[in-house]
């Protein structure tokens, strides 16, 4: 879809810029339009743009992308910043192998 918008739009200076031109689309700005495509989609669970952000970032890491490049794409100066995104599941504990049952042959 950003191809798209790209190949129509053709933003030169800004992805997604601003009436007056020169200038990015704000914070608020973006909430807003964040706010209005959760009431067309009928969703009702509180959430914030940040709530992208946060799924973003740990849908990287479940994928297993590094944490310092998560850190990198998130502009976070510190990786302790970044450590927040680190909460785990028991499905993805459950699915961590001993390198010695696999050495054994114990493995499901």
């Amino acid at each position: 879809m950003v191809e798209q918008y790209i190949g129509v739009e053709r933003p030169e200076d800004w992805l997604f810029p601003r009436q007056r031109e020169g200038r990015h689309l704000t914070e608020r700005s973006a909430q807003k339009v964040f706010e209005k495509a959760l009431a067309e989609a009928g969703i009702r669970k509180q959430v914030s743009i940040h709530s992208l952000r946060h799924s973003f970032a740990t849908h990287l890491l479940e994928n297993g992308i590094d944490l310092r490049y998560i850190q990198e794409l998130l502009g976070h100066q510190s990786v302790r910043t970044t450590e927040r995104y680190t909460h785990v599941s028991r499905r993805d504990i459950g699915r961590i192998k001993s390198p010695l049952d696999r050495m054994s042959g114990l493995e499901d």
